[in-house]
């Protein structure tokens, strides 16, 4: 096992709750050390089956994190969550930072909108949630209805139904480290 690979999981209040808490465990039981990163620190709320659900609690709040710190990104989607981030500057740059240091990035379901206003999907295979795919080709993505695709690194799925095969790429993907073809 390979307990030397850190991650971080980039989320704030309204995160879809499996697609945060099934990728931990599954890097979890890798080894690796995960951290929840958010905003601020403290809890931030978990959404299911359209109400509100758990806590979880911040590990790490953006202002004291760089993408050197970690082996790799994941976004885990919601509605209000990418929503939220996508406005922070902060965690644009965070984001950034992953493809510009070759590193892989993991986004699920609506997890992708953070990605178009950090604009890193130009020219990148991706899949997500159905809805933004139209957000996501204007921002210059080639969108595809898989369920797991990998581009260099870059590791997308729609939806919870999606996770195992989501887990098992992103997991793949961060074994194999740094990908030089992965860019922004």
């Amino acid at each position: 096992m390979e307990t030397n690979k850190r991650i971080a999981i980039l989320a704030t209040n309204g995160f879809e709750e499996s697609e945060l808490k099934s990728p931990k465990e599954a890097m979890e039981k890798e080894g690796f050390q995960v951290d929840i990163v958010s905003e601020e620190s403290g809890k931030i709320k978990a959404w299911k089956d359209g109400n509100w659900s758990n806590e979880y609690s911040v590990d790490k709040t953006l202002d004291s994190v760089n993408a050197k710190q970690y082996n790799a990104l994941v976004l885990p989607g919601g509605v209000i969550n990418p929503d939220k981030l996508r406005r922070n500057d902060n965690a644009l740059q965070f984001v950034k930072d992953f493809f510009e240091q070759k590193k892989p990035v993991a986004a699920i379901c609506h997890g992708p909108q953070i990605l178009i206003s950090a604009e890193v999907v130009k020219g990148r295979k991706l899949t997500s949630f159905n809805s933004i795919k139209t957000d996501l080709v204007n921002a210059g993505a080639n969108w595809v209805d898989e369920e797991v695709v990998v581009d260099e690194g870059f590791v997308t799925s729609r939806n919870p139904d999606d996770l195992p095969a989501f887990n098992s790429k992103l997991i793949e993907e961060i074994k194999e480290g740094k990908h030089e073809l992965q860019h922004a």
